[in-house]
């Protein structure tokens, strides 16, 4: 038996706002944007690549408060280039972290080691890590 997880809720103030960050800042695609009636509004994305999306909205989703969603993390296979493709789209990221060792210094491994931080625009924290291959 396969257990997938499928779509993770992320809760934020703002759905319009939300849907412009991870669509166009972090270049997420966009499943699907449905109204239901007057009270209900779901939004879901998908990362380039993953088999997890991520939705929010409102009427239809758990009440949470926005930006309490920490620890969410995001994997590539180039650290360096996700790094400066989400500079170049405006998001504040953190610089290239080595864990244990503090700020890459261009030259290290970063393979399993290698993140970067970042929050959406109501502070639900996200991490990016790099894995090359797995085994």
């Amino acid at each position: 038996m396969e257990w997938t997880l499928e779509v993770v809720v992320v809760p934020v103030s703002d759905v319009d706002r939300a849907k412009a960050f991870y669509a166009d800042g972090l270049g997420f695609t966009l499943d699907h944007d449905r109204t239901f009636g007057e009270h209900v509004r779901i939004v879901q994305l998908t990362p380039p690549g993953s088999g997890c999306s991520i939705v929010f909205g409102r009427g239809a989703v758990p009440e949470m408060p926005p930006g309490s969603l920490k620890g969410l993390q995001l994997v590539v296979k180039d650290l360096p280039k996700a790094h400066a493709t989400l500079v170049e789209r405006g998001v504040e990221v953190s610089g290239i972290e080595v864990y244990g060792m503090g700020e890459w210094d261009g030259q290290a491994d970063l393979d399993n080691v290698g993140f970067v931080h970042f929050a959406d625009p109501d502070g639900n924290a996200w991490t990016i890590q790099q894995i090359s291959s797995r085994k």
